[in-house]
């Protein structure tokens, strides 16, 4: 089974557009996605209407779990907890936040931010993030990333091992954009070379997948959970 809640496809910077990369992914195995296309506060509506669509259709016709989000990449510090109300608001049954990965200008407060709003349920590669915010992550049930995107996994080992000393909840995705899949194999790959010991992968790679997905489908079928 694999779990994947960070993708993109051809509504923002993807290759695939959305019933391709949900056909492509069911294929492969997966048992629940989500499409989190890059967005700032002028494109959530429309994105969370067009994806929200394809996934819909795409989980009655294929019985696919996927479902409609958006990752809120560079927006301004003191505007994310506003532009993550308006993306559930829009429809966006899950909600990432564009990290301060070590490989792009995003800026400084992006993690705290995102941890802090309400809305918001996965910190998207947060780089360098500190034992203080992963301890505010774990209070507040904001899932931390492990990623297997090539530029952004260079800071996995870093946040595993804060998030395991705070107590933070990690999840492992692809921030795919093209045909970059997970498989078990690399998940399994990805998650030990970032140093987590091996009773950890069922916790990480299955069993906290699995509670963000009660989540986003709770919230998709108009309950308050993680609200």
């Amino acid at each position: 089974m694999i779990y994947d809640f960070h993708t993109h496809s051809t509504l923002s910077d993807g290759e695939l557009s959305p019933v391709e990369l949900v056909r492509r992914a069911k294929v492969l195995g997966y048992t629940g996605m989500a499409i989190t296309d890059h967005a700032g506060v002028g494109s959530l509506e429309r994105f969370a209407y067009e994806l929200g669509a394809d996934c819909r259709l795409a989980r009655e016709m294929w019985g696919v779990d996927v479902y409609a989000g958006v990752e809120l990449t560079h927006v301004p510090t003191q505007a994310i907890d506003e532009c993550a109300r308006k993306a559930r608001e829009a429809g966006a049954a899950i909600v990432v936040v564009h990290g301060e990965t070590v490989v792009e200008p995003v800026e400084p407060g992006t993690n705290l931010a995102a941890i802090q709003s309400a809305y918001v349920d996965v910190l998207g590669h947060p780089g360098l993030i500190t034992l203080e915010e992963a301890r505010l992550a774990a209070e507040r049930g904001v899932f931390l990333e492990l990623s297997a995107r090539r530029t952004h996994c260079v800071a996995n080992g870093h946040v595993a091992r804060i998030a395991m000393e705070a107590g933070a909840k990690l999840i492992l995705d692809s921030d795919q954009h093209d045909l970059d899949f997970l498989t078990p194999e690399r998940q399994r790959y990805v998650a030990l070379g970032a140093g987590l010991p091996e009773v950890m992968l069922e916790e990480v790679l299955l069993n906290n997948p699995r509670e963000l997905l009660t989540r986003v489908k709770l919230r998709a079928e108009g309950g308050t959970a993680g609200d």
